[in-house]
């Protein structure tokens, strides 16, 4: 089963420059704290991979690109091209995390299962989005305010999510 673990702002805003629009440190440790657990593997483009400030120890990073000649040499980084070849962690019934960008948010939208979603109560300027869901669909299991403070300046919430009715439980239906 793939989760999103996404921070969105008020107006669906994911990225800037591809880089995040705030800084909100609490966002991050609870990043660090999912994505450590379960199958430590985390499930990203080649863009937001780029972006990260190194490969992240203590996870497998999975990183989707149509670029063919694209290639890195870490032992806990595997390079896919094309949607379909994530076809295993879909039906899977372990938890793999994806992690962005928005392309990916968007494509996989249809078969995310949980969604841990921080919101920040502002607006930003932004480049990436998180694609629209319909939040019926979605049963709040957690939700809790998070603390602002001198490190993290912006109100937001922490919520996890769950789809109430999975159209394709257990069969992949790719493209």
């Amino acid at each position: 089963m793939i989760s999103f673990v996404v921070a969105m702002a008020n107006n669906n805003v994911i990225g800037k420059n591809n880089s995040l629009a705030w800084s909100l440190p609490v966002d991050l440790k609870r990043f660090k704290d999912i994505t450590l657990t379960k199958t430590k593997t985390m499930i990203m483009g080649r863009k937001t991979f780029e972006a990260l400030p190194k490969v992240l120890p203590g996870r497998k990073h999975v990183v989707l690109t149509r670029n063919k000649h694209f290639a890195v040499n870490y032992k806990d980084v595997k390079i896919l091209h094309n949607i379909e070849d994530l076809k295993f962690y879909i039906e899977s019934g372990e938890e793999y995390f994806v992690i962005g960008g928005g392309e990916l948010f968007n494509s996989l939208m249809p078969y995310v299962q949980k969604i841990y979603l921080t919101i920040i109560h502002h607006d930003f300027e932004g480049d990436t989005f998180f694609p629209s869901y319909n939040e019926k669909d979605w049963e709040i299991i957690e939700n809790f305010e998070g603390v602002v403070d001198d490190r993290n300046k912006y109100e937001h919430t922490f919520l996890t999510m769950v789809r109430k009715n999975m159209i394709f439980p257990h069969s992949y239906q790719g493209n």
